[in-house]
């Protein structure tokens, strides 16, 4: 057993799936989680969601403001999420097993697969616009290009991930200086900050598209830090998450606001061409094309191995397995990519419209999974999970929490009086003057009802962190104490 462990540690493609990550294969640096959300966040829809604040009646100032403000408060959720991946050792959405129970899990689990359908299908489409004038071929063609490429790293894994969000980081950060330096070069950048009129009601859709850009990470984010070595600080891993994240998305959503102020109805449907145009021409353009094809791909294929990950999660919810084989692994990347190839085909022509209602409904049902997952590990359970019984339907966390189910389905249906979209608005939105404060109650109403429902319930809580490789061995909670090896230090002295 050993021996196969140490192989596929060294093996270039990764074999593991939603199985727990054992301590003789785990490895990596918090620096490599900084370059990947730092990398994934540098790209093309991050600077559209950005220009959303502009495009739907914001004013330069007051949109930067909102948006850094839902940054922060997003980027905190995002990397909690983050730091559970070095004490769990397992991918993001098989940890919800023990909110909502084994079969219960599959019901946030579905909504997630949706999620990374419809961000990958987007980014397609503006990817596809890259390719398309890099290489002079056709949108429809660049989609299909830039599809097949998500296929082959999708199936290399994590470690093939990890390495192209360092390449992506580089490229993505000289890419910017450079787009931002002829930005304030040809442009008066001072006359659009000082247009300031304030509207309660885009102020805060500005804090809504960010935070739901860094909250709609919450699913997967641990699927890319659950190799770290388990003393990894909790502390360092939440910065170095969150940190990439919030100063990779706040810089394109800036360079968003201020395209889209410069542009004005020029910018929707041709949100490439016009964000190259403004900075370059010639050589200097085509590096451009490929920088944005590359932030896309690596947040792509972020969507693509998680979706992987939740898809397994929920075909082995049935009878107790732990992983899937390679063949249903292939077989899973493909089925998600072939439909988001059709998506992004389907869709190419009224992209920026319909992208708009899909982040911001989006937020309804990922607050409340992200409000009770986060209540339950650092506050209810305080990370003592029984790891192998996430497995087991008949285990320690049965096949249904039905209170954890109950108070997700009320997280959801608390919103909707406050959801402003273009395909639904609620009953409560004109009386508030337009503001949409819906993932405001969905991360404090579940959250609240979780925390008072679950303190009640606590025969499932082990004593214990329990793991699979040293289920004898107590494993003292770390976030809110000293690194283990730091406790080990000193014991020592």
């Amino acid at each position: 057993m050993a021996d196969n462990n140490r192989t596929s540690t060294r093996s270039f493609r990764e074999r593991r799936t939603i199985d727990y990550i054992p301590a003789s294969e785990r490895h990596g640096t918090l620096a490599s989680q900084f370059t990947l959300w730092l990398g994934a966040n540098l790209q093309i829809t991050a600077i559209v969601t950005g220009a959303l604040a502009v495009v739907l009646g914001g004013d330069v100032f007051w949109s930067l403001i909102g948006l850094l403000i839902g940054q922060l408060l997003g980027g905190a959720v995002m990397a909690l999420h983050g730091a559970q991946g070095p004490r769990l050792g397992l991918p993001q959405m098989i940890s919800s097993r023990v909110q909502f129970g084994v079969y219960g899990a599959i019901v946030p689990l579905v909504l997630v697969c949706m999620m990374y359908v419809g961000f990958s299908a987007s980014g397609a489409v503006l990817a596809g616009q890259a390719i398309s004038a890099l290489f002079g071929v056709d949108n429809a063609v660049g989609i299909l290009i830039f599809t097949a490429i998500v296929v082959v790293l999708t199936v290399l894994g994590y470690r093939t991930i990890h390495t192209l969000g360092r390449v992506t980081s580089v490229v993505g950060v000289l890419a910017f200086i450079y787009m931002f330096v002829k930005l304030m070069a040809g442009h008066d950048v001072g006359a659009l900050l000082a247009i300031r009129q304030f509207s309660l009601a885009n102020f805060l859709l500005a804090m809504s598209l960010s935070a739901s850009w860094q909250i709609a990470y919450g699913p997967y984010v641990a699927d890319y830090s659950r190799y770290l070595p388990r003393t990894t600080s909790a502390r360092k891993t939440f910065w170095a998450v969150g940190l990439g994240s919030v100063i990779g998305s706040q810089a394109s959503m800036v360079f968003g606001v201020f395209a889209a102020a410069l542009a004005g109805k020029q910018f929707s449907g041709h949100e490439v061409a016009f964000v190259v145009g403004l900075g370059a021409s010639g050589a200097a353009a085509s590096l451009l094309y490929f920088a944005i094809a590359l932030g896309k791909l690596t947040v792509t294929t972020l969507n693509a191995y998680g979706s992987v990950m939740s898809i397994a999660t929920i075909v082995t919810s049935v009878g107790g397995r732990k992983q899937i084989s390679g063949r249903a692994r292939l077989f899973f990347i493909l089925a998600m990519v072939v439909c988001v190839a059709w998506l992004a085909l389907a869709g190419r022509h009224a992209f920026l419209k319909e992208f708009s209602a899909f982040i911001l409904f989006l937020l309804a049902f990922f607050t409340p999974w992200s409000a009770i997952n986060l209540v339950d590990f650092y506050c209810v359970t305080k990370e003592r999970y029984d790891v192998p019984a996430l497995y087991d339907p008949n285990g320690r966390y049965g096949q249904w929490n039905v209170p954890g189910v109950v108070i997700y389905a009320i997280g959801v249906l608390v919103q909707m009086p406050f959801i402003s979209t273009s395909f639904y608005t609620g009953p409560l939105v004109d009386r508030l003057g337009g503001t949409d404060i819906s993932w405001i109650i969905g991360l404090v109403v579940p959250g609240l009802l979780y925390y008072v429902i679950a303190k009640q319930r606590t025969a499932h809580i082990p004593d214990r962190l329990i793991l699979p490789d040293d289920g004898s061995v107590a494993a003292a909670p770390e976030w809110e104490t000293a690194s283990l090896s730091d406790v080990r230090r000193d014991t020592v002295r």
